[in-house]
């Protein structure tokens, strides 16, 4: 216990998932938490997205946990509705340690087509940014930048003999890659200052966005409306080990590590949290 205590950490996306698995677990080691998501759906997914009480129940949990918690319903595409958000936390808690950019939606199978592109660069890879970016003025010696991948950004995914077809899930993997890239270079020109970046790559997570149907439709294809007991035997192709997915908690405990000062020398990393999914792809290499 209180291995961020006295650290005060700002997650977008933690009304549920991920998000709140990461505000929940790093209040239980003693930070003060800014809970941000948006918590209305956006027209071109395919699925439902968080609602204002589970951001309120990220909020009981926290302190349940015995650290206080701000929350703000905001856009990740607004930056200006973000900025508004650190510095209200700032003002209350007293500063920045922490930032976790963990806003992110599957935009597969999504309509209109172009929309769905648009929706998820605009939230996985600008939004990641704009996260980032609000923060970085107020972020000190030591502090954490932790932003969410995806082992589908390390894939080589790209639609060779249909192009068009699905550009909402192209933009999924597209937007996880080159957000890794910001990363990569934004640990690069901090590190002089002592302040760390990292990204985090999970495989399945057994999260409401992974539990959708146009997930399950992505991975059996070959049904019209399968089941989650039919696309449960197809999850574990992802990854080398026999499991269909890892759990959000699974991930919560590399965000502990990447904000606490014991990787206070680990930056610029991009941490696979995947079951071997990346084994998947790759031979060895340096």
């Amino acid at each position: 216990m209180g291995r961020v205590s006295g650290k005060v950490a700002f997650i977008t996306g933690a009304a549920r998932g991920q998000g709140r698995s990461h505000a929940v677990r790093l209040a239980e080691e003693g930070a003060d938490i800014i809970a941000v998501d948006l918590c209305r759906d956006v027209e071109s997914l395919g699925y439902s997205l968080a609602t204002p009480d589970d951001l309120a129940e990220t909020a009981r949990l926290v302190r349940k946990a015995g650290q206080q918690v701000l929350t703000r319903q905001a856009d990740v595409r607004d930056a200006a509705a973000l900025e508004e958000a650190v510095l209200a936390g700032i003002a209350e808690f007293g500063g920045l340690d922490i930032v976790v950019a963990q806003a992110g939606i599957a935009g597969m199978a999504g309509e209109p087509k172009r929309q769905a592109w648009c929706d998820t660069i605009s939230t996985n890879l600008v939004g990641t940014i704009n996260a980032i970016q609000v923060s970085l003025p107020h972020l000190q010696e030591g502090a954490s930048i932790i932003a969410t991948g995806s082992t589908a950004g390390l894939m080589n995914t790209k639609q060779l003999d249909n192009p068009g077809t699905d550009p909402g899930g192209i933009a999924y993997a597209l937007s996880k890659r080159m957000l890794s890239q910001y990363v990569h270079e934004l640990a690069a020109q901090f590190g002089p200052s002592k302040i760390r970046a990292n990204v985090i790559h999970p495989t399945n997570c057994n999260t409401p966005m992974l539990h959708s149907e146009p997930m399950y439709k992505a991975f059996r294809p070959d049904l019209e409306n399968p089941t989650r007991e039919e696309v449960e035997v197809a999850f574990p192709v992802q990854q080398v080990m026999p499991i269909p997915y890892v759990e959000p908690e699974d991930i919560s405990e590399v965000v502990v590590f990447l904000a606490s000062d014991e990787s206070r020398y680990v930056t610029g990393m991009q941490m696979r949290v995947d079951a071997g999914g990346y084994l998947r792809w790759y031979d060895f290499h340096l």
